[in-house]
């Protein structure tokens, strides 16, 4: 078991990285009240009955799977259940699944009763490496990805590799795109990692590097006022794109690796496309650059007619800089080719 300590103040908690964690979920968590195990029907179903077994009042709600459920109307069908329920601000939310599931989670609990406890459990490589910690929540809005929401840290984290085991290679690569971003930013030797291959048998160094990498970030920046802005590194082309109709068919980390690209020097953008091909991650992709730079001025992190991004010369060699929206269209054609 390997055990990394959030330090913020009053809302520092604990991510417990071990294998076999979600069996022992009544060792690591206070689930002796009312709990709400929040899942979606992607994850198996015995997940979250293991958690609701160990704790002493424990009831599913399960949601679809996919974006579509991070929206304000399931929020407040779960706000209205966990009222029928006769949950109090002593009770508990645990989130069982991967992204989706935790921003929801975390936002249903932050809003309850004006916030009751969270603990995240993630079941996809993609919320383990990243969106699991830090305390970001939300929903989306009108199309926008994560444009409602509240920062609200967990009150623990458990990360059980042996969850992954289910996942399919898709899943696991859409993930470990969040892996190679932290590492292009902040990890020279995490991205030699990737580049000479042999994911499987290195899983759990990426996942504990990549946790450590955030894990520090946050700790200096938990509100996103300056450094913890390098996490959104390819982000905002990858919003845009991911927010774009036509492409819904591709996933958060598919859209975050080609937002990735142009935002690379032009000797490094070589070496992180040999990377991405190897995690059978896109490189390119047909898109609308219209309605893709439609999509990134709503990018939250925008002030007006510009928004800070980060770029990356060599692994781990970041700059952040302020640019305007306009200055960004031409680098999504270096990610676009002809329909």
């Amino acid at each position: 078991m390997n055990v990394l300590h959030m330090n913020l103040g009053a809302d520092s908690y604990e991510i417990v990285i071990e294998r076999g964690a979600l069996k022992r979920a009544g060792e690591r968590l206070d689930l002796d009240r009312r709990v709400l195990v929040l899942t979606d029907d992607g994850v198996p179903r015995e997940y979250a009955a293991a958690v609701a077994a160990q704790a002493k009042d424990g009831c599913i709600y399960t949601v679809p799977q996919g974006e579509d459920s991070k929206s304000i109307a399931r929020f407040g069908e779960i706000l209205s259940r966990m009222l029928a329920l006769g949950f109090s601000r002593r009770d508990a939310v645990v989130a069982v699944g991967g992204g989706v599931v935790g921003d929801l989670a975390g936002f249903v609990a932050s809003a309850y009763m004006r916030g009751v406890d969270f603990y995240n459990i993630p079941t996809t490589v993609l919320s383990q490496v990243d969106s699991s910690i830090g305390g970001k929540t939300a929903v989306n809005l009108d199309g926008i990805k994560n444009i409602v929401g509240a920062f609200y840290q967990p009150k623990k984290v458990l990360i059980d590799l042996d969850l992954l085991a289910t996942l399919p290679d898709r899943q696991v690569s859409n993930g470990l795109a969040e892996a190679v971003k932290m590492a292009l930013t902040s990890d020279e030797k995490l991205f030699e990692l990737f580049e000479k291959g042999n994911i499987k048998d290195n899983m759990d160094e990426i996942i504990t590097r990549s946790l450590m990498i955030k894990q520090s970030v946050v700790e200096q920046d938990e509100k996103e006022l300056g450094l913890r802005r390098i996490l959104n590194f390819g982000h905002t082309i990858g919003h845009g794109i991911e927010s774009f109709e036509h492409l819904n068919g591709l996933y958060h980390g598919e859209c975050v690796a080609l937002g990735m690209i142009p935002m690379v020097s032009d000797d490094l953008r070589p070496r992180v496309i040999k990377v991405l091909e190897s995690l059978r991650l896109p490189t390119s992709v047909e898109l609308d650059a219209d309605a893709v730079y439609a999509a990134m001025t709503h990018d939250k992190k925008g002030e007006g007619d510009t928004v800070t991004v980060t770029t990356v010369s060599q692994p781990g060699q970041y700059e952040m800089k302020r640019v305007r929206f306009g200055d960004l269209y031409p680098l999504i054609q270096v990610i676009g080719r002809a329909s």
